[in-house]
């Protein structure tokens, strides 16, 4: 089997790099055309993934996966729709490849471009949101990259289903069906295999998932890997924040899809509010049915609050479930997120500019909100039409991974016919 495997994975590999030269040139009209068939034909197979993800669902039960995986592996009608509405909006995205970032002319009577072109071969590991094989799958096809997808056994059936859809409008738009392959088995080595580079032939890996997928990725990758960590998100309401707008936020935050790494999952409360914010904030989440962990501070104003411990402050819930504490203004919550942030997202509910100001200066998130909810950390929401995650890394990609973050760039330099002395 280990050898089937090794063979299965050099072969989806060679394909891959070899597709990857004729994408790398197609144009822009090939390429729009292309993710446009693929988002009716995700539209027009609707009733066989729907079919597929009850299966995934019944095998979800079954495994007693938890509410918050639950909800990223169900489809339904709507976000069926939303997936071929995000392909749709990927496809009117302006064509990264190709495109001059920067042009100067140097002493020597030089022209040089820096010009965006696409990475080449990305593989890419995520789990159970089979939404991730249209978007991954849409956003390299844009970017003039190949993809080798490997989502998690959980979602095995609704992905197969959603990357036949599209592959057959890539197909009818005359592109080979190479660019976009689906390893199709649940055998952990094919992971094992992709991270050996497949003999040279995947250039990025991008992991989406938990902290022990990523950590095993960043552990085990021999090419580079855009890392993409848990999404343990704050949100610090500060004294100079409006009630109202707080409570609709924090709400928001937390409640809108807990199962999501936008979701809050620690919320700090300046000290100086603790009377007129603390209790409307968590009756609101109570009411929604959110579970509070609180510190001593919370305990002693709401009976429903149970004790935090250390563990809570590290947590990402993925669930209905916040933690709650105290903090000596902007500056207890700039160190707190210091100490327990993912590097993912944090908010700021403030009417100080100064205190805005502290917050976006001297947190170094990948993402930072003002005034808004965290939810809105998503590739889609920043007008990139989807993400493959978001980076919490510092190299190349950092943020929603979008079309651009996709992309490299090489140097095309114009002479007259200069010779060096």
């Amino acid at each position: 089997m280990a050898q089937n495997i090794k063979q299965l994975m050099h072969n989806i590999g060679e394909r891959a790099k070899a597709a990857a030269k004729s994408l790398a040139i197609a144009s822009t009209e090939q390429k729009n055309m292309a993710l446009k068939l693929a988002a009716k034909s995700i539209l027009a197979a609707k009733k066989d993934i729907l079919l597929a993800n009850q299966k995934d669902m019944i095998a979800g039960k079954e495994k007693s996966l938890t509410s918050a995986i639950l909800d990223r592996l169900m489809l339904d009608d709507i976000r069926i729709k939303a997936i071929a509405t995000s392909i749709e909006k990927i496809a009117k995205l302006e064509d990264p490849v190709g495109k001059i970032i920067a042009k100067w002319d140097v002493p020597t009577g030089l022209n040089i471009e820096r010009v965006r072109t696409p990475l080449g071969v990305i593989g890419i590991i995520y789990e159970s949101r089979p939404n991730v094989t249209a978007d991954a799958s849409a956003l390299c096809l844009k970017s003039g990259n190949c993809a080798i997808l490997r989502g998690g056994s959980d979602s095995f059936h609704s992905s197969r289903a959603i990357h036949q859809a599209f592959i057959k409008g890539v197909k009818q738009a005359g592109l080979s069906e190479d660019i976009i392959q689906l390893i199709a088995t649940t055998n952990r080595d094919a992971v094992g295999e992709m991270l050996t580079g497949l003999s040279g032939n995947i250039d990025v890996i991008v992991p989406r998932g938990g902290a022990s997928l990523v950590a095993r990725v960043q552990r085990d990758a021999r090419v580079p890997v855009f890392s993409h960590l848990e999404g343990l998100c704050h949100l610090y309401i500060d004294r100079s924040a409006n009630l109202n707008m707080a409570v609709k936020i924090a709400l928001n935050s937390k409640m809108r899809r807990t199962g999501i790494c936008g979701a809050t999952e620690t919320l700090l409360l300046d000290e100086a509010i603790i009377d007129t914010h603390l209790e409307p904030i968590c009756q609101a989440l109570l009411g929604a049915g959110c579970e509070i962990r609180g510190d001593e501070q919370v305990l002693a104003k709401i009976k429903a609050a149970t004790k935090a411990n250390e563990s809570d402050w590290a947590t990402e819930y993925l669930d209905a479930i916040i933690s709650i504490k105290i903090v000596k203004g902007i500056k207890g919550a700039i160190a707190h997120i210091e100490k327990y942030s993912s590097h993912h997202t944090e908010g700021v509910v403030a009417n100080d500019e100064n205190v805005v100001a502290q917050f976006f200066n001297q947190i170094d998130s990948a993402i930072l909100i003002h005034n808004a909810s965290t939810q809105f950390a998503d590739g889609g929401e920043f007008g990139m039409g989807a993400e493959i995650g978001i980076a919490t890394g510092k190299m190349h990609a950092r943020g929603p991974v979008g079309v651009e973050q996709l992309t490299s760039f090489k140097y095309l330099v114009h002479g007259n016919g200069q010779v060096r002395s």
